[in-house]
């Protein structure tokens, strides 16, 4: 109640894509997710095309450009072209976005569009938009007065795939559910800039600082970067912002703001309440996680003590644990889902703890390592 910002949580990740039908198509399919939205020619948009999916809270839009028409259109274009399909917004909901917007601008962000309205037949949905790292934007939501299935323009859709059958585990959720929100969103910046955008969500948008990684913390022999968390009061809307850091070889933020071509969205955590299941199914759906290992989970048990996931079940579907004096986590990594080694996911699965897996780093950067070495960008 006290926040100078406050938020209600993450609206939507929007993504930038070659073709926004395939990928659609991957992430209901290969994610478990249900198309709920479309806009595109058939609903008079000559420019784009955007399909809105969504599990539980969390909700993707991806969206392509048909013919590039105007300003909007050809900054899509031209950021596909330079960066590969990849993350263009994090859009947050908040209950008032003119007092965001004025709040943010007033306090040093830059504005890419002022407080307007969207209207339907559903209501109106209240939207405006600040720069942050990068070409990404934050663009701020209000939607409390709208019950349409994304944003006026916006066609409802079913589902575009019926995801494949669960194989083991109890059930995400009795909707079927793979995953239910959006834990966190991981940005990397260049070398030397990581506290300067610290502090601009410090300043902007009244966020604290949540965690800090640096030095041995996050270091391997070969590479190493540094962390710092910032989050809203209520720890719904979180993003570590990376950077590298000196070392003998090429860090993953380094590689990945070569491919990318600068700052972007590296990674997005999603939070599952049955990791066992989700994984068993995305790997039954083709999607590729890192491989930890054997000899990770020989010391496991002694640091992490029990877990609802038997120590034997970690080992063979490769997922990670890390305890913190609130509780324990439990968590995988897939590989970049594009041909860049760019954007990728994490699934996590939390038991009190609200940390980040710090005792996974070492594992998860080796890990890491090594498809960067197969690669040749190590």
């Amino acid at each position: 109640m006290t926040d100078e910002f406050p938020v209600k949580g993450m609206d939507a990740i929007v993504f930038a894509v070659g073709n926004a039908k395939q990928a659609a198509h991957y992430y209901s399919t290969a994610f478990g997710m249900r198309l709920v939205a479309y806009q595109g020619p058939e609903t008079g948009e000559r420019e784009t095309a955007s399909y809105v999916l969504e599990s539980g809270s969390a909700r993707f839009v991806f969206t392509s450009v048909v013919k590039a028409a105007t300003e909007r259109g050809v900054f899509l274009a031209q950021h596909v072209a330079a960066h590969g399909d990849g993350v263009v917004d994090l859009a947050i909901e908040v209950p008032d976005v003119y007092a965001a917007h004025a709040y943010a601008v007033g306090h040093g962000a830059t504005s890419l569009a002022e407080p307007y309205e969207l209207k339907d037949d559903h209501g109106t949905v209240v939207l405006a938009a600040i720069a942050t790292y990068g070409e990404t934007r934050h663009t701020l939501v209000d939607r409390s007065g709208y019950d349409g299935p994304y944003l006026p323009g916006f066609l409802g859709r079913g589902p575009l795939v019926e995801p494949p059958a669960r194989s083991g585990g109890s059930g995400v959720s009795p909707e079927g559910r793979w995953f239910q929100a959006v834990d966190h969103c991981v940005g990397n910046v260049e070398l030397g800039r990581m506290d300067e955008w610290v502090s601009f969500y410090n300043r902007v948008m009244g966020f604290t600082n949540m965690k800090e990684f640096v030095g041995d913390d996050i270091a391997t022999e070969y590479s190493a970067l540094m962390s710092k968390v910032v989050a809203d009061g209520s720890r719904k809307v979180k993003f570590p912002l990376n950077e590298p850091a000196a070392a003998k070889k090429k860090s993953q933020i380094d590689e990945y703001l070569e491919f990318y071509g600068g700052p972007g969205v590296q990674h997005l955590a999603l939070a599952t309440n049955d990791i066992v299941a989700t994984v068993r199914a995305m790997r039954l759906a083709g999607v590729e996680f890192l491989d930890t290992p054997d000899s990770y989970y020989d010391t496991l048990g002694e640091w992490v003590g029990e877990t609802r996931v038997p120590l034997a079940q970690l080992r063979e579907l490769k997922i990670l644990a890390d305890r913190d004096e609130d509780g324990y986590l439990l968590q995988i990594f897939t590989k970049p889902v594009q041909d860049r080694p760019t954007v990728f996911f994490e699934l996590i699965e939390r038991h009190g703890s609200m940390g980040f897996g710090k005792g996974n780093f070492k594992a998860l950067f080796e890990a890491i390592e090594r498809e960067q070495e197969r690669r040749g960008n190590l």
